[in-house]
């Protein structure tokens, strides 16, 4: 499905990626899927740990990059589970992790390095995309595939408050 509601936010330090996080938090639902695009050192775990956050994660701390265990599962509101696709060679192999399932769960699923398993997405989710612009600021597009996902973009802030 191709993304037909687009926003781009800059974010101009950590406590607006965090604000943002928040706030998209309480707006995902049961069976939502996110997926984070950027280089290394864009953000993409600090923004998951603050949707953890805004999903009522008790300890944030516990939220890290998944890169080596490729799967990290979080108790929340909604439960989280986190993704990173960074060091798999296939899309074969994102899905031989059972995403599906996780996807039909009702929880939330963050996919870090979304670009390298597109084919694994549902056709329907969220994609956001971090480019770092300084040392803590970042341009962030948000693209929705689907109509529940222009609903969260139609009920974003225009600029992330904390």
């Amino acid at each position: 499905m191709t993304p037909t509601v687009t926003r781009t936010v800059d974010l101009l330090d950590l406590a607006a990626t965090e604000a943002l996080g928040r706030q998209l938090a309480a707006l995902l639902l049961p069976g939502a899927v996110v997926a984070l695009v950027g280089p290394l050192g864009a953000g993409k775990t600090h923004l998951v740990r603050a949707i953890a956050e805004g999903l009522g994660v008790t300890d944030s701390r516990v939220v890290t990059s998944p890169t080596f265990v490729l799967i990290q599962e979080y108790n929340a509101r909604l439960p989280i589970y986190h993704f990173d696709a960074y060091r798999l060679h296939s899309e074969a192999e994102f899905d031989d992790l059972g995403t599906q399932e996780y996807y039909d769960s009702g929880g939330v699923c963050l996919i870090e390095w979304a670009d390298r398993v597109p084919g694994s997405l549902p056709p329907e989710h969220l994609r956001i995309t971090l480019e770092p612009t300084g040392p803590t600021s970042r341009r962030v597009t948000l693209e929705a595939a689907g109509s529940r996902y222009e609903h969260i973009l139609q009920q974003l802030p225009a600029s992330p408050r904390s």
